[in-house]
């Protein structure tokens, strides 16, 4: 009863917020000189329309149909950013156009700090749009480093993450919403929330495979967090939850009714992990032509990961299903203890599902036969009560031993990898081709299919130092009948 009226008061505060920006004045953006020409560059024009809004109390700047050029802005408190159907802020292609946080010395093109009560918002069906522009920033920033203007050490040939400048970033922020705008084209991470409170995202579409590193949706460190029926199609992790504090949590977080498309992984918890993930739903969602897993959820670098529900989740055409791992890359003890992963449909890939990305994930950790489900923790922090409950998984089965292998009497070969950057393939060839289960205390399987299209040498699941185990109305189907389970 009390968490109910709690919950109650949380919503008629927040509705109130609401209806309250709601009734602040409007003013259209050409009342500041701001051209919607494509070519004119409104910096400075779009940030003194933001802070003299500001000065007034609050209020929405309101952005009709046009090409809208600019670099970065900065929102304030009580300030609207409203972009009617057609609108279009275009990032400037140039790197000096963008400031960086006094926090963290990242950059972006929409940014805020330290503020609260703030909205960016679509209008009519397709609401607007924020295009990056990324590649051609991407690239200018490579020449910069060319010219002796930047220092970078073009690793992979590529400028490294903290020169490109994200499309949004909110730092330190209390009652944030965004909806009905489309990211498109970023040069790197798209959407970041950093350490936000009280933040609600809604029916945004994320179109960016422009460049490198665009991760789709960064939730960092945010205590209540409402990311729902939004579509994310990007060319690194679509849908991430990190950690970067060692003192703070992701914590409070729901991902409903969204769809996600990525060169690397649908859904994933890190991989910085420094403070830990808590209390989080991802609730009926869609993944699809995703190179690595669907739903990976990683403890890595010291932190927790505690009480996470995956329900109804829908995969098709991905690398992997299901990776959940633990690992000390910061010589810190790290800790997952309550995953619930229920209702869930997944179809992987027998060839290269992100196959024509304009930037696809890497071939690599080869040779190695198509990677099972992982719930893989160490030795001395093995990872605590998973429940895997109505799961259908379609594999495509043809392992092949004389490509790779590793047979049931070699599980002692298997690597620990304590250290490694955490990604499904990092062990290479393991010894099933369902559930590779290693180093777990306490495992609930109820109502598992398994199928294989093609026979494999493989058995379905082994569980290596599995303790309190309870396996319930498992059916496997595969050419090539085997003993399902095989327990060490």
């Amino acid at each position: 009863m009390k968490k109910t009226l709690l919950l109650l008061f949380f919503l008629t505060a927040n509705l109130c917020h609401f209806l309250a920006q709601e009734a602040k004045p409007v003013y259209n953006a050409s009342k500041f000189g701001i051209r919607s020409d494509g070519v004119t560059m409104n910096t400075r024009s779009i940030q003194k329309a933001i802070d003299w809004i500001a000065e007034q109390g609050g209020g929405t700047l309101r952005f009709w149909v046009g090409r809208y050029l600019t670099g970065s802005i900065h929102l304030k408190s009580n300030v609207t950013i409203e972009l009617m159907e057609g609108a279009i802020l275009v990032g400037s292609t140039n790197p000096w156009d963008y400031d960086r946080l006094v926090a963290t010395n990242d950059h972006a093109l929409v940014m805020a700090e330290g503020v609260e009560n703030i909205r960016l918002i679509g209008v009519y069906s397709s609401g607007g749009c924020i295009d990056g522009q990324g590649r051609e920033l991407g690239n200018n920033c490579t020449a910069m480093v060319h010219a002796g203007l930047i220092n970078d050490k073009l690793t992979n040939d590529r400028v490294a993450e903290g020169i490109r400048p994200r499309l949004l970033l909110f730092r330190e922020c209390k009652n944030v919403e965004v909806d009905n705008v489309t990211f498109r084209n970023a040069a790197n991470w798209v959407c970041m929330y950093d350490q936000c409170v009280n933040v609600r995202v809604n029916n945004v579409r994320v179109q960016s495979t422009a460049f490198w590193n665009n991760d789709g949706i960064d939730i960092v460190d945010c205590d209540g967090f409402a990311l729902t029926d939004s579509y994310i199609d990007a060319s690194d992790d679509a849908i991430c939850l990190k950690s970067h504090s060692a003192k703070k949590l992701c914590q409070n977080i729901e991902v409903r009714n969204c769809t996600a498309r990525s060169s690397a992984s649908g859904i994933k918890f890190g991989t910085m992990g420094a403070g830990g993930f808590k209390d989080v739903k991802i609730v009926n969602n869609r993944v699809y032509d995703t190179y690595r897993s669907a739903i990976t959820i990683q403890s890595v670098d010291g932190g927790i990961c505690e009480n996470i529900l995956v329900d109804s989740l829908h995969a098709v055409n991905v690398g992997n299903p299901i990776y959940l791992n633990i690992g000390a890359r910061r010589d810190k003890q790290s800790f997952m203890d309550g995953i619930v992963i229920r209702n869930m449909y997944c179809e992987v890939a027998a060839g290269k599902p992100d196959a024509g990305y304009e930037y696809e994930g890497p071939v690599e950790d080869l040779p190695r036969n198509i990677s099972p489900c992982g719930v893989i923790g160490l030795k001395d922090s093995k990872i605590k009560n998973v429940t895997l409950e109505n799961i259908e998984i379609v594999f495509p089965g043809g392992g092949d031993p004389y490509y790779a292998h590793r047979g049931l009497d070699q599980l002692d070969e298997v690597p620990e990898m304590p250290k490694a950057y955490p990604e499904f393939s990092q062990h290479k060839e393991l010894p099933a081709w369902g559930f590779y289960i290693r180093h777990v205390d306490g495992l609930t399987m109820n109502h598992i299919r398994l199928k294989a299209l093609k026979a494999d040498y493989r058995t379905a699941i082994v569980m290596d130092d599995v303790d309190r185990h309870e396996i319930n109305d498992l059916k496997v189907e595969e050419p090539s009948p085997k003993e399902p389970v095989f327990i060490r």
